[in-house]
């Protein structure tokens, strides 16, 4: 008699072995023995107590196996050589330049590695050559299009530690080697002495990126030899006090805190999935630490929040923005496929999608306590009246009204972000995700919104080129063409907007994303609203991102403006407003913010945070803090 096939979930895990070595080689050389150590389906990311690593196939190659060992070696190095206080004491504002500052210190701790312990140089440069290669760095052609950051990295290793450039990598290096080196080969020969100490390495980095271009000669230099001489000097005592030194010294440690807030707070950007960028969440978690005791930005003239670097957030032209509804992107036919594709990547989760829904079905009806006043001379007929009726039809007081409900009275909208990082899984199961909240909570009598937020184009679009065409005018806002998105509106029933969550799956609609902007969209809309109760769910995976903008203003631009709508929201509106992160840490902005590591947990988390604001009473003029 034939054997059944052994069902998929039974099948041996032949990398299990491999696995356990690997997650204890991690937490030895990090010295970190209580390390969680996982394998996953998505990027590559590090946190201080949690490292996650590219699942392997259920047959690994060579190759396979080098790489997941690259990553884990780099993970480990960074844990065991890298201070989060000291790299964000020495990072720039720019984004440019501080991607760049954080290449150089990943380049230093993975070299660091490879010089005392060789074996690593094979595994990190699979780990390199894979990582490019699916950034599409192997037939770069132009500077526009390939980092300096990764040329600086990839060059500092081969230096270094004899690390060769990968394949994928020669076409990027080509493009910025003679430039590096015609104007910061000194600095980045005095970088090779260095590597083994932190703060001094950090400071000859600063001189690189100045030689660069990349910051400012003030920044790069005169900040850091004044922050030596401030800590070197003892405090006076005395009428001189007030012009001692120590005030230099107080004025450079307000401006290091500046600095430290917002390179804290770095960010990978577009599609590229940089080994160093993921690994910046160790310092992140850091920063968020301190991220409630922060200074609040100063009072504007006009009585509002002014921002730190100016006095109002400003657009240059609204022209080429759009509201759209999903369906008038996409063609009925593909957007038909579309969903039939986000279909199949719920079968996967179909049994842990009803649980959920189920659990969140029974705790939000369990709040419906039906009440109802009778004895009243119009509503509803009160069957236990009946009799009556018949016998006695001219008898009044015969009928009854369903009292109204606070919990009826809801309307939840859930803004997901559409950027390019969230490509991948985490676009699915967010789309996922919003599928399920609105089929559970129409069923419980509670109205749904889904939208989403990205950018109609990279690098600016028609706003930037209408920014060129006149003259490039300094300091301009935002000069990026906003795309904001109705999946589903309030009224309108889910069985009408199923498909149109199937448009998150489209290839190219995923670009940049400007955060402050959504929420502020988002927040109009629901006050318009005629609930009592408001909730807005926002699923994100980091800060605000859009290059465009960020080159032409100051480095915090957009992420300043991000802190002034979420503090406006949390203290001056009725919204209940809750964050979710996938692979990054959110509580440094939201005060109520629940991170995940891994976008399989999301559907657990919303169903937990939204079930937790139903147990809440409504927000009074006094909000209480939630969980970060």
């Amino acid at each position: 008699m034939a054997q059944p096939p052994r069902s998929k979930a039974n099948r041996p895990d032949h990398t299990q072995a491999f696995k356990s070595a690997m997650g204890a080689t991690v937490r030895a050389i990090g010295g970190k023995p209580e390390l969680e150590v996982t394998f996953t389906a998505d990027r590559p990311l590090l946190t201080s107590d949690k490292a996650r690593l590219a699942n392997l196939p259920r047959l690994p190659t060579r190759r396979d196996i080098a790489i997941a060992r690259g990553q884990g070696d780099a993970m480990a190095m960074r844990l065991a050589s890298h201070d989060p206080e000291t790299h964000r004491k020495r990072s720039p504002m720019d984004p440019q330049a501080r991607a760049a500052f954080d290449a150089l210190e990943q380049a230093r701790v993975e070299a660091l590695g490879c010089v005392r312990m060789p074996g690593m140089i094979g595994n990190i440069g699979e780990m390199l050559e894979d990582r490019l290669f699916r950034a599409n760095f192997a037939e770069v052609d132009d500077k526009g299009d390939a980092p300096i950051a990764e040329a600086l990295g990839l060059l500092l290793r081969e230096k270094l530690a004899g690390v060769p450039v990968p394949p994928s990598g020669h076409a990027l290096v080509d493009l910025w080697r003679s430039e590096i080196e015609s104007k910061g080969g000194k600095s980045l020969d005095q970088l090779l002495g260095l590597y083994e100490n932190q703060d001094e390495f950090s400071k000859a980095a600063k001189a690189l990126l100045r030689d660069l271009n990349l910051v400012p000669d003030s920044e790069a230099g005169d900040a850091d030899d004044a922050d030596e001489e401030g800590e070197n000097q003892e405090p006076e005592s005395g009428d001189n006090a007030d012009k001692s030194p120590e005030q230099g010294e107080g004025e450079n440690e307000a401006q290091d805190s500046s600095e430290d807030e917002q390179a804290g707070d770095s960010e990978e950007t577009g599609d590229v999935e940089g080994i160093e960028s993921d690994m910046a969440d160790t310092d992140e978690d850091a920063a968020a630490e301190a991220g409630e005791d922060a200074p609040m930005p100063p009072p504007a003239k006009d009585g509002g929040t002014q921002l730190t670097n100016q006095f109002n957030y400003k657009v240059f032209t609204t022209k080429f923005d759009e509201i759209v509804k999903a369906a008038e992107l996409c063609p009925p036919d593909e957007l038909d496929q579309l969903r039939t594709l986000l279909d199949k990547q719920l079968e996967n989760l179909a049994g842990a999608v009803a649980r959920l829904a189920n659990k969140l079905q029974r705790r939000l009806m369990a709040k419906q306590n039906r009440s109802w006043q009778f004895d009243l001379e119009e509503g509803l007929l009160d069957t236990a009246r009946l009799t009556r009726v018949v016998t006695d039809p001219m008898q009044a007081l015969s009928f009854k009204v369903e009292n109204d409900t606070d919990f009826r009275d809801t309307v939840v909208t859930l803004l997901i972000d559409n950027s390019g990082s969230m490509r991948g899984r985490p676009i699915t199961i967010a789309a996922i995700c919003g599928d399920i909240l609105a089929r559970t909570l129409e069923r419980c009598g509670v109205k749904v919104e889904i939208l989403g937020f990205t950018t109609r184009a990279w690098k600016g679009g028609k706003s930037r080129e209408a920014w060129l065409e006149a003259g490039r005018p300094a300091n301009p806002g935002r000069v990026n063409d906003v795309r904001h998105i109705i999946y589903k509106a309030a009224d309108e029933p889910w069985r009408h907007a199923r498909r149109n969550l199937g448009l998150m799956m489209r290839e190219g609609l995923l670009k940049e994303n400007i955060d402050g902007e959504a929420l502020e969209w988002a927040r109009k809309r629901l006050m318009a609203r005629p609930e009592a109760r408001r909730i807005l769910m926002v699923i994100s995976d980091g800060a605000p991102v859009d290059d465009s903008t960020q080159s032409v203003n100051a480095g915090n631009y957009l992420e300043a403006h991000l802190r002034q709508v979420i503090e406006d929201i949390e203290t001056r509106s009725p919204i209940q407003l809750v964050a979710v992160g996938i692979g990054h840490d959110v509580t440094r902005y939201y005060r109520r913010a629940v991170t995940l590591l891994d976008a399989e947990e999301l559907a657990g988390a919303l169903t937990d945070e939204l079930a937790a604001l139903f147990d809440e009473e409504l927000p009074g003029q006094t909000r209480r803090r939630g969980r970060g």
